[in-house]
């Protein structure tokens, strides 16, 4: 990956974490670290049992953290998933 397209995707991903933590109604310039599932699922406008399908059969690459049953979403990794997702027409390859 260039040095251009390394720093545009930075900067996406800054961008998406600003978005992320406005749409869960915090201080963009402050967001929260990690969120729950059912927050995760609210950006991804999928719902908690999709993210379950995907944490156990592993079909996207989207980390998470869990201890015990507690499972919790980095804002940075959700704001990089969906950065990696972003494409500017339906030809273009995730």
């Amino acid at each position: 990956m260039s040095t251009t397209h390394v720093s545009d995707f930075a900067e996406l991903k800054a961008e998406i974490v600003a978005q992320i933590a406005a749409q869960l109604g915090f201080d963009p310039k402050h967001p929260p670290s990690q969120v729950s599932d059912k927050q995760a699922a609210e950006v991804l406008g999928a719902k908690t049992t999709t993210l379950a399908v995907w944490r156990s059969t592993g079909r996207y690459n989207l980390p998470f953290v869990k201890v015990g049953r507690l499972v919790r979403y980095r804002v940075s990794d959700l704001a990089a998933f969906l950065a990696r997702r972003t494409t500017g027409h339906t030809g273009e390859v995730c």
